[in-house]
């Protein structure tokens, strides 16, 4: 009897080791799992288990991920490759644009008729048009590419956004649009200018390219945080969807062709390499787009 029942406690014992290694090993593995998904890596699971399901199911997890980085790696090729593809694309279309733009010039100097000169007025507001888009490309592309260091500096908000609106307000006269300052705080933030410059533009050329109305401009400061935004009326609410706004080539109006749908891109883009963010919302017939700065160290400053 006794043997039978040191027998029962050796087996018990050999049960509460194999336990006590297998809850060992789900704890590495649980440990190695929440490194993957929190750090990027790319490093595949490890348990030595004497269960063989287990074991198995391990190795599927390992297939898994490895099927996971091999499409990432793929992922991230095309999207290179995609970079590369629209940089070479505006280059090789900014070369006989240059062209156009010169023989254009030529052909205004030699005296043109009346006719003549609404012929070539048509002309050059396509070719601009069409220096538009490629310009769009070609910055979407670099801004994609370029790993260059910001230029942190402090500055106004307030008054780069005043000089940029004044800036277009032949665009906007000609397309009958008024600017209403409605929140115009003087707020100062620590950011890259040039950076901070074309996501001011880009968010007016959206304005006058799809405005239906007078657009609205405040700058504001709450918490630290100095909020740019730009509002305008739309022509057709149910068409636009907000949270895609940012999406690059995405336009309200799939019949539209003046628009590559990057300018937004654009902006969001711009913001969130200097720690900030870009965002829409709609109100009825009123969109409005955000965009919020931060300081260097996190936070933006006014006075």
């Amino acid at each position: 009897m006794k043997y039978i029942i040191a027998a029962l406690c050796l087996a018990l014992f050999i049960v509460i080791l194999l336990l006590i290694h297998i809850k060992w090993q789900l704890d590495l593995l649980s440990a190695q799992l929440k490194k993957r998904l929190n750090d990027g890596s790319r490093n595949y699971v490890q348990v030595s288990l004497l269960d063989g399901s287990v074991s198995r199911l391990v190795s599927e997890m390992n297939k898994c991920f490895m099927q996971d980085d091999q499409a990432k790696q793929t992922l991230e090729r095309e999207e290179k490759q995609f970079r590369e593809t629209i940089a070479n694309i505006s280059h090789d279309l900014r070369t006989p644009l240059t062209s156009i733009k010169g023989f254009l010039q030529l052909l205004e100097r030699e005296n043109p008729t009346e006719s003549q000169q609404k012929r070539l007025a048509i002309i050059r507001k396509h070719t601009v048009e069409l220096g538009d888009l490629i310009e769009h490309f070609f910055e979407y592309s670099y801004l994609l590419s370029n790993d260059s260091e910001l230029h942190y500096e402090r500055f106004c908000l307030t008054d780069e956004t005043a000089e940029c609106l004044a800036a277009a307000v032949p665009q906007l006269e000609e397309k009958g649009i008024e600017v209403q300052i409605g929140q115009f705080d003087r707020v100062l933030v620590t950011a890259d200018r040039e950076k901070t410059v074309r996501i001011i533009q880009n968010l007016v050329r959206n304005c006058i390219h799809h405005s239906a109305g007078n657009i609205k401009v405040d700058v504001t400061d709450a918490e630290g945080v100095a909020r740019l935004t730009i509002s305008n009326p739309v022509k057709d609410s149910s068409a636009i969807q907000p949270e895609r706004l940012f999406d690059r080539f995405y336009t309200a109006d799939q019949s539209r062709r003046k628009s590559t749908g990057l300018g937004l891109s654009i902006v969001r883009l711009l913001a969130e390499q200097m720690n900030g963010k870009a965002y829409a919302s709609l109100d009825r017939d009123i969109l409005s787009i955000t965009v919020e700065l931060y300081a260097h160290s996190g936070a933006a400053l006014s006075e």
